[in-house]
């Protein structure tokens, strides 16, 4: 048998494995999921699916009686359902839907429904698990469908209901939210609404009639394919209609700017200026907001991503590069005072946010209008922000907004009795605590605004 040590993240599937070689992310695939490989391939459903932009596209690398192993198309970066906008979460439910809704016709079935087998990759949401597919058995129902409740519908609803929010429980429930929790959180008036009815209220009230009658939990009903497609249907139609009621406080963060248009305009030349020389392959702009900034040198890189704490602001940026089919940009939510921790069995089935920027590795890292956030909101001296910018930077553009700007003379006002502890903040105490881990480039004012941009290389 191949000695190849599977991912960390890769134990729980008997079919098979992921796991690096030379670099490259490849899948290894065990004989007891031979048969099913096969006919996936031989029909051309593998083939259909790719072709549509559904299932990342993969190459057979390598045969034996012991092994099949397949080379996935390379992703630059992962992200997990915790991290997507309301919309981005809508469109991986319904990419899963579809695919399910695909493989039944095919006489195929999803048998893995997880938000975690889907990413966001040149502007869509794609699907990741080639293994997750096996035969359908004549009327026999969704295996899937209740992960699908747990890991889709579930937390959309919370979120339509008690705001996005709600998404950020996926991170504490890395197998989907219980039914029951779904259930209790929810308001009554939901119970009114058939498919919420149906599909979570008294979903949930079966598995706690039956919680422990184990002989219950093991039968499986008969469902027809048409009975199936009809839920299919059903729950598609619902969560393409889903909408959010939310306002978040950086959604219009453009809207109202403390600088004209003119230094909105210089802002963004100076940054095209530093940028293209450097001739970055992977630039990632945090606090990127609706990636506005990114933009302006978007067509110099051929990757890049964008962050924001703010969830509106990450919607905001997936519509225009679904519009615009910016194929180079990926958007997720980030709060920079909170990355995203490693979890699941071991902390390692999902790496952190830390460890996947340091392996995407990119050559430049924007900061720009954070820092101050950082500092004065955050209470996190500069030291403290500089070894968090090192850990994955190579090149730093940051801005620095003076104690003179408006919008840090308000974050002052705020800290009231503990304003002197704050006299630190400004361009000197920065400097020389990004000093520590990097070596100053460039400093140039921001015409017409109190701000200074710098550009830092890492020691």
């Amino acid at each position: 048998m191949s000695q190849n040590k599977a991912h960390q993240a890769s134990f729980r599937d008997p079919s098979g494995y992921v796991f690096y070689d030379k670099g490259k992310l490849r899948r290894a695939i065990n004989p007891i999921y031979f048969e099913q490989y096969h006919k996936l391939t031989d029909s051309g459903f593998f083939s259909s699916l790719i072709q549509k932009g559904l299932l990342i596209s993969h190459k057979e690398t390598s045969a034996s009686e012991e092994q099949i192993v397949i080379t996935p198309d390379p992703i630059p970066f992962i992200t997990n359902p915790y991290e997507w906008s309301f919309e981005q979460y809508k469109h991986a439910a319904l990419l899963t839907l579809q695919i399910q809704k695909f493989a039944l016709s095919k006489g195929f079935i999803l048998k893995d429904a997880s938000a975690y087998n889907v990413t966001f990759h040149r502007g869509r949401p794609v699907f990741l698990d080639t293994l997750s597919f096996d035969f359908y058995e004549e009327d026999s129902p969704w295996r899937a469908y209740k992960q699908f409740v747990m890991h889709f519908l579930g937390p959309l609803v919370l979120a339509k209901y008690h705001g996005t929010d709600m998404l950020k429980m996926m991170q504490t429930h890395i197998d989907g939210i219980p039914v029951q929790l779904l259930s209790s959180l929810l308001p009554g008036r939901t119970k009114l609404n058939p498919v919420l009815y149906t599909n979570i209220h008294l979903l949930a009230k079966l598995e706690g009639k039956h919680k422990d009658d184990y002989k219950a939990e093991t039968k499986m009903a008969k469902l027809s394919k048409k009975a199936q497609n009809n839920i299919l249907e059903s729950l598609f139609n619902y969560i393409r209609k889903l909408e959010l009621k939310e306002d978040t406080e950086w959604g219009n963060y453009y809207d109202k700017t403390n600088y004209d248009k003119e230094a909105f305009e210089a802002k963004r030349a100076l940054i095209k200026k530093w940028v293209k020389p450097l001739s970055p392959q992977r630039l990632i702009d945090m606090g990127g907001n609706d990636g506005t900034f990114a933009r302006a040198i978007s067509k110099d890189v051929p990757h890049i991503i964008v962050t924001d704490i703010d969830a509106k602001a990450v919607e905001q940026n997936y519509k225009q590069i679904r519009e615009n089919e910016e194929m180079n940009m990926l958007p997720f939510v980030c709060d920079v005072l909170q990355p995203a921790p490693g979890i699941g069995f071991n902390n390692t089935e999902r790496e952190s946010l830390l460890k996947r920027l340091a392996d995407y590795d990119p050559e430049v890292t924007m900061a720009l209008a954070l820092i101050h956030h950082i500092t004065l909101s955050g209470n996190v001296p500069f030291e403290k922000s500089a070894e968090f910018f090192a850990s994955f930077s190579n090149m730093l553009i940051i801005e620095f907004p003076k104690r003179s700007d408006s919008w840090v003379e308000s974050l002052l006002v705020r800290k009231r009795e503990f304003i002197n502890h704050f006299d630190f903040y400004n361009e000197e105490a920065f400097e020389q605590g990004y000093s520590k881990f990097f070596s100053l480039e460039k400093k140039q004012a921001i015409p017409g605004t109190e701000r200074l941009l710098y550009l830092f290389k890492k020691r």
